[in-house]
């Protein structure tokens, strides 16, 4: 007898349907065939184990289980669930009561309870394109699935549960989610907050500027300066996530298995990679690929803790990411690609020592251990950073300040006014939303300059000896602070101030 149930696979951040196909005919034997991987070939103990510890079993036939399309390469152990119910369908020990309407997922431990899977979210957004009426999958992973609308989803624990409602229409209790409320919970009360900051009003103000611009920047300054401190309060300035950049941000955490049982993440993601990380980890990639840190960090903030300690071949890979906001692995089968539109925040050592420039400290590096130090960040990577800042120790009055700094809040609110002007600037443009986002075009078009404002960029240039992308790069800040103050044009002030914020671009750093 034949009977076919269906399950998905998720390739990148995309899900697609795979029909299981059952056998049950004369002889002996049991034949898995579709491109299954290890996982998947070591399910029929796991299903063994399950139905007999439920009052079921195996036929003892020849089995012939195909998944379709049989050239797609399948993983993990997510099909188990899937596999079972149409094991006891095609050996009629169930009543196949509408399988093929629903999407089956889980996997089974060897009392038959199920555990939870990966890439719920993605699959849920496919069973309701295809016109899927419902799915069943671990109850763990049912807050997020629900996310979908008009898509039934039922959570179960048991494959018990599943059993007795294909076989005795015994109704499954469905998990239904308000994603308006899902999205608002907790959206005001960030984890760090810019008034637990003492001092450091200028770093706050270039923070403030990165993130109205969405603009990458890197911190300079010695150990115990308040880098760290500084960039995790990053988010909390942060515009709001929109509805559709918090179904984005979910949908790769769902495909590594990273998404709370709470479902929709409503919070902008903060990632700080160790510096020993590879550089498959963290764009992405290995034998099949998943989305690396960058990905993770998407529509939220990738922080790089001593950019100089990463390795360069690390470092170099972030290059295309950062410019085209999205990375594309390929593999002699098929190609992935991972959203990876993120605001990195790296911070570093001015000196292999920490504390070059420091008239005060003793301990100094030679010109040798500065260059070798500093040639581990190439050119074009730090091209890519907008805003270069240096970060100097906060002195004893303002640490013992009883006096709380501006909160979060009021930061975020002017932050968010200017992201508005920018999305009404761009609104006819597609795939730019906000101003780090422009291309050479655009800035022609949205950054023109007075002529005291040409001059006086001129000379910074003449004088720095800055790329031609360090130009695009201050026009690019610029904007953002007319934008802050809410002034049509750059004005000259604004050039000056951008032009600051280049600070490994002086001389005495990398020259």
């Amino acid at each position: 007898m034949l009977e076919k149930v269906y399950g998905s696979a998720v390739f990148g951040v995309e899900a697609t349907t795979i029909t299981v196909e059952v056998n049950v005919d004369k002889g002996i034997g049991y034949h898995l065939v579709g491109l299954p991987d290890n996982a998947i070939k070591e399910s029929n103990y796991r299903i063994a184990a399950a139905l007999q510890n439920n009052g079921y079993k195996i036929p003892g036939k020849k089995l012939t289980i195909n998944m379709a399309p049989a050239d797609l390469r399948k993983e993990g152990s997510a099909y188990d669930l899937t596999l079972a119910i149409g094991i006891l369908a095609a050996s009629s020990q169930i009543k196949n009561t509408h399988i093929e309407k629903y999407i089956i997922m889980g996997e089974l431990s060897l009392d038959g309870s199920l555990q939870p899977i990966k890439g719920a979210l993605p699959i849920a957004i496919k069973a309701l394109e295809e016109g899927f009426e419902g799915f069943i999958l671990p109850k763990q992973n049912a807050k997020e699935a629900a996310i979908v609308k008009d898509l039934k989803v039922f959570g179960v624990d048991n494959i018990l549960e599943v059993i007795a409602f294909f076989d005795q229409g015994k109704a499954l209790e469905q998990t239904i989610i308000d994603i308006e409320k899902e999205f608002y919970k907790n959206l005001e009360n960030p984890l760090f907050d810019f008034s637990e900051v003492k001092g450091q009003e200028s770093i706050k103000r270039c923070m403030e500027i990165a993130a109205a611009g969405g603009h990458n920047i890197i911190l300079i300054g010695p150990p115990g300066s308040g880098k760290t401190m500084l960039a995790k309060r990053l988010p909390s300035i942060l515009p709001p996530m929109t509805l559709q950049e918090a179904l984005e941000t979910t949908k790769i955490h769902s495909v590594v298995g990273k998404v709370k049982e709470t479902g929709l993440m409503n919070q902008r993601p903060f990632r700080s990679p160790h510096h020993t990380i590879s550089d498959v980890a963290l764009v992405g990639g290995g034998q099949y690929p998943q989305p690396g840190e960058i990905s993770m960090a998407h529509n939220g903030v990738l922080f790089l803790d001593e950019l100089p300690e990463f390795k360069r071949s690390v470092l170099e890979v972030m290059r295309q990411p950062l410019e085209d906001r999205e990375v594309t692995i390929s593999r002699a089968r098929f190609t992935v690609t991972y959203p990876s539109s993120f605001m990195l925040v790296a911070s570093m050592n001015p000196s292999p020592s920490g504390f070059f420039n420091d008239p005060d400290s003793p301990i100094t590096s030679s010109a040798y251990e500065m260059q070798r130090y500093l040639s581990k960040i190439s050119g074009p990577l730090l091209d890519r950073i907008d805003i270069h800042i240096e970060v100097t120790p906060v002195p004893f009055e303002k640490l013992s300040e009883e006096r709380k700094g501006e909160p979060s809040k009021a930061i975020r609110e002017r932050v968010t006014k200017a992201r508005i002007v920018q999305t009404e600037r761009f609104e006819a443009i597609d795939n730019i939303h906000y101003n780090a986002q422009m291309h050479v075009k655009h800035i022609e078009q949205f950054c023109k300059l007075s002529q005291e404002s040409k001059d006086l960029l001129k000379n910074a240039m003449e004088r720095l000896n800055l790329s031609a992308r360090a130009y695009d790069r201050i026009l690019k800040v610029a904007r953002t602070i007319a934008d802050l103050e809410t002034v049509p044009n750059i004005l000259p002030n604004h050039i000056a101030e951008a032009i600051q914020y280049r600070s490994l671009d002086r001389e005495g750093w990398l020259g």
